[in-house]
């Protein structure tokens, strides 16, 4: 459905509103007017330059303000038809947004329109991004500063689909995409289909071998529906459904050599498709035993800032949240700290001298790209897993990659040493051999299995960062500041529980990342707010020194 094109008017006069008459100064809505409100409004630039044309379409809503309800939506947790009816009765949404009670309302099917345009023009992080300026200005959040990183798990709006319910259900959606197209010669076939996907339901009571006698049946449709596809003009390419429909396919089914049959996968990969409503909702596990949490939705990486100072009796929190990143679930935390760092240099900000981080962050490359751009990552690294039998494991060597030297438990050289690159990812291993030591070695059972003939082991170019770092975690100054790390599993909970982070409202990856951008700044604008009102109660000494966030003046 396409968005309606809006013309803009010139920018309104700022409403008259006696706030000294109408709430105290440590009322949260007046303070938003007050504070929040103004970033907002130098949104409408970008906003009237990107998302809205000049000279055409019809009137539009003003922009600030569908800015301003969106985000106090994600504030108080309310659905788009509360918000439109609190801008009928809620004296605090209209004064935090400089209305009368009283004023026109717009249908709330607006909010929608206004989250498209947003997500359309790219602008979904515009609100993030003016809130986290206005932290800068006030001297909250420095553009350098240190920084913790954490991802979380985060549901589809959609729940995952049976093999059989998969198939069939993309199959109905084509055949009913190519219904709407303009009339084609259609296949003898067609009936028979229309049938079985459209009008008809499996009956989930028979037995196995009925349903997968089904699942067998929806493949060999699929494959004569899509054969039939590739015969038509080029004016009736495939859309969307269609698309969808040979993924699933290709995830679901594989054709057999010179028959051709059609055969259903024994195992599917973890990236496929569990709901054709929500194609990007993807499976992912985290953790190991009875941590193990299994989801299908996406991943969510948070970075939040890091002070040193302790607080006072009572002092709300110093940290904000400098960055919000949405990924596919199955994508590692490596990635998403990657992506995190190009969405801040973007905003403008300097890579953090320190970088608080789990152990998921942690690898040779990684700490050698810290290094090299002269910062720290702090983290544990991940120990290697044991082998078979209680061998001896990398870890037990003693490894000097630069002197493409090894030595191993027995205190035995290495005799050869091979430096190899993948071709393919470019990624370069050092391979330590020990050919002559191994055959009277006293640790022999503890090193090798019974058929090796001598010891051998495979170390990235990095490895001596990780050496260091085994040990150097084990040391109390470390494990004293890593414990800076723990307060971003609290900030999770916080944007969990107070802010629906764990459960997707809309579908699509790029619809959760417009959501996740407001919930992160309705938490920084919650946080910002507290430490506004503490710093009103504190008298007129933290008044005059303008330190915790108060409009200029």
């Amino acid at each position: 459905m396409s968005v309606p094109e809006f013309v803009v008017s010139p920018v309104p006069k700022a409403m008259e509103v006696d706030l000294e008459r109408l709430c105290p100064p440590t009322d949260r809505y007046r303070i938003f007017a007050e504070t929040i409100y103004p970033l907002l409004i130098r949104a409408r630039g970008v906003l009237e330059k990107q998302a809205y044309c000049r000279d055409n379409g019809r009137g539009a809503i003003e922009p600030v303000l569908m800015l301003g309800v969106s985000l106090l939506q994600f504030m108080e947790g309310v659905p788009d038809r509360q918000a439109v009816e609190f801008l009928s009765y809620h004296l605090g949404w209209n004064l935090a947004l400089h209305r009368r009670v009283g004023e026109p309302v717009f249908d709330r099917s607006a909010l929608s329109y206004f989250r498209e345009r947003l997500e359309a023009h790219q602008q979904s992080g515009l609100v993030f991004d003016q809130i986290l300026e206005g932290l800068t200005e006030a001297g909250l959040v420095r553009r350098r500063c240190k920084q913790r990183l954490d991802s979380t798990q985060m549901w589809g709006v959609l729940r995952e689909m049976s093999w059989l319910d998969c198939v069939r259900e993309s199959l109905r959606l084509a055949l009913e995409e190519l219904e709407r197209q303009a009339p084609l010669a259609r296949p003898t076939f067609w009936p028979e289909l229309w049938q079985e996907y459209v009008q008809s339901r499996p009956d989930y009571k028979a037995g196995s071998a009925v349903l997968a006698r089904k699942l067998e049946q929806s493949g060999v449709d699929a494959a004569r529906l899509l054969e039939w596809v590739q015969g038509l003009p080029e004016e009736a390419g495939p859309g969307p459904a269609l698309q969808l429909l040979r993924r699933v396919f290709a995830e679901h089914f594989e054709l057999e050599g010179e028959t051709g049959a059609v055969r259903h996968r024994q195992k599917l990969s973890a990236d496929r498709v569990y709901n054709p409503h929500e194609p990007e909702a993807h499976y992912a596990v985290k953790g190991h035993g009875k941590q193990k949490q299994e989801h299908v939705g996406y991943k969510v990486q948070i970075a939040e800032s890091v002070t040193d100072q302790a607080l006072a009796a009572g002092e709300p929190t110093r940290e904000f949240l400098t960055g919000m990143v949405t990924q596919p679930a199955e994508e590692s935390d490596e990635v998403g700290a990657q992506k995190m760092s190009e969405q801040q240099a973007r905003r403008g900000w300097e890579p953090p001298p320190r970088q608080y981080a789990d152990g998921a962050y942690i690898s040779a490359s990684a700490m050698a790209q810290a290094q090299a751009e002269g910062r720290q990552l702090i983290g544990p690294a991940q120990r290697p897993t044991p082998l078979s039998g209680g061998r001896f494991t990398v870890e037990a060597f003693n490894v000097e990659v630069e002197q493409r030297r090894a030595v191993c438990p027995a205190s035995q050289t290495n005799t050869q040493c091979s430096r190899v690159q993948n071709q393919k990812t470019q990624e370069v291993i050092y391979r330590f051999e020990w050919t002559t030591h191994c055959a009277a070695c006293p640790l022999r059972t503890q090193c090798l299995e019974p058929a090796q003939p001598h010891r051998q082991i495979q170390v990235g170019e990095h490895h001596s960062l990780l050496q260091a770092r085994r040990i150097e975690q084990q040391t109390e100054a470390f494990q004293k500041e890593y414990q800076k790390r723990s307060g971003i599993e609290g900030t999770i909970s916080e944007l969990k529980r107070g802010h629906g982070l764990g459960q997707a409202r809309y579908r699509g990856q790029a619809k959760v990342s417009l959501q996740n951008f407001f919930i992160g700044a309705a938490c920084n604008v919650k946080r910002w707010t507290h430490r506004i009102i503490w710093m009103l109660r504190q008298g007129p000494q933290a008044l005059a020194s303008n330190r915790f966030g108060l409009p200029a003046g």
